[in-house]
């Protein structure tokens, strides 16, 4: 009968991070292609999931949230932005953040809608994109330094432009948008009419003294713009699967209607157990990013040793390297061969890219990963650069 799969998603398979962590127990390589952390996160919020299992939260929470995590979350973007969200209509939780963005594309995008994404982007907003009947339009980020072209952004904004759907700081180049690169994104999306759709998971991830804007902050940009994040990646615990979202009202109710035939609810005691994690102490936050830091310095001084072009990130979990000098001349057959070559897992940029032959040979590395782990990874891909 042939391939059952409807024609709009044919050309999505399994996604890469799934390809490259199963090749990764098959040969037992050090797995740096998928982002999550090989250590928990904090003891106090772990053990409030805990307390909330024993305390028999485990039936179906509230279709927004359970309150005190809606009520966390307003109080977080007040306490760090400046921003002032109404918990009961302006916020809703979903499972991860991956959940969100497709509630929302799906709740706000007809058939024939235009998404602009900056390139690479992460897999599943192209997917998502894909599902809802929406078309993609890219504007290149390019190695080593990222920049926002204005010129190819205004090019993919039309008459169709629906929504924009930024990811800053941006996985996976790591990049965090300047508050330039920020205002032009928002003074077209306001000339076109646009919603803006910001990830912002990574948005306590930044080094070097970087500084995170959200798009809501910015003049006359808190009533078009709806903003999504999540405690996999601050906290993590990627596998707990708790995000949300924040908006005005109407936007919320309308990513709700959807959200509810996607999952309907999910992360019962892990909801209030994130609600604590969310109002933990400012050296706590510090904590997270300047741990973070020093992994990244690890890694990057170590392929920039082995011979790679690294561009340095502001932000995230990876580290995009040029992998030309260690044979690499396609980065997707690279990687499938990296493990056996070296014992070391990366991803092929290409896959997040239209222009594949942007990234041919760039790959990306996380470096949420203990150090031991990092140091030897480190080793493996300089022994294969100096063979």
């Amino acid at each position: 009968m042939g391939n059952p799969l409807v024609a709009r998603m044919q050309g999505f398979g399994t996604t890469i991070f799934a390809e490259m962590s199963a090749l990764a127990l098959s040969t037992g390589a050090i797995n740096l292609g998928q982002g999550f952390p090989d250590t928990d996160g904090p003891r106090e919020m772990l053990d409030a999931a805990i307390d909330a299992i024993s305390s028999g939260r485990n039936q179906y929470p509230p279709g927004a949230g359970v309150p005190e995590l809606l009520n966390a979350i307003a109080e977080h973007q007040k306490r760090f932005y400046g921003l002032r969200v109404d918990p009961a209509h302006e916020v809703l939780v979903t499972v991860g953040a991956t959940e969100a963005i497709a509630a929302v594309i799906l709740s706000l995008c007809e058939p024939g809608d235009e998404v602009v994404t900056f390139e690479p982007y992460y897999d599943s907003y192209a997917a998502t994109i894909a599902l809802a009947g929406a078309v993609r339009r890219t504007s290149a980020l390019r190695f080593p330094d990222f920049a926002v072209d204005e010129a190819s952004l205004r090019a993919a904004f039309s008459s169709r432009t629906r929504l924009v759907l930024l990811n800053s700081p941006h996985n996976p180049t790591g990049k965090v948008f300047s508050r330039a690169e920020l205002e032009l994104i928002s003074s077209l999306a306001r000339e076109h009419d646009a919603w803006v759709v910001t990830d912002e998971v990574y948005e306590h991830l930044v080094f070097d003294g970087a500084v995170h804007i959200p798009v809501a902050t910015l003049p006359g940009m808190a009533d078009r713009t709806i903003t999504i994040s999540s405690a996999g990646k601050t906290f993590s615990a990627t596998g707990w699967k708790v995000g949300w979202l924040h908006g005005p009202a109407e936007a919320v109710a309308a990513a709700r209607t959807v959200k509810q035939f996607l999952t309907y609810v999910a992360s019962g005691p892990f909801q209030p157990a994130v609600a604590l994690a969310l109002g933990l102490g400012d050296d706590a936050y510090r904590g997270f990013a300047s741990s973070l830091q020093a992994k990244r310095n690890l890694l990057c001084d170590g392929l920039s040793a082995a011979g790679l072009t690294v561009a340095r990130p502001a932000g995230t979990y990876f580290v995009i390297a040029d992998a030309a000098p260690l044979g690499a001349s396609d980065a997707l057959d690279f990687c499938r061969r990296l493990p056996d070559l070296c014992g070391v897992v990366g991803v092929p940029v290409s896959v997040f890219c239209d222009d594949q032959d942007a990234a041919r040979t760039l790959v990306r590395f996380a470096f949420c990963k203990r150090d031991d782990v990092l140091t030897e990874a480190v080793a493996r891909l300089g022994a294969l650069a100096a063979r």
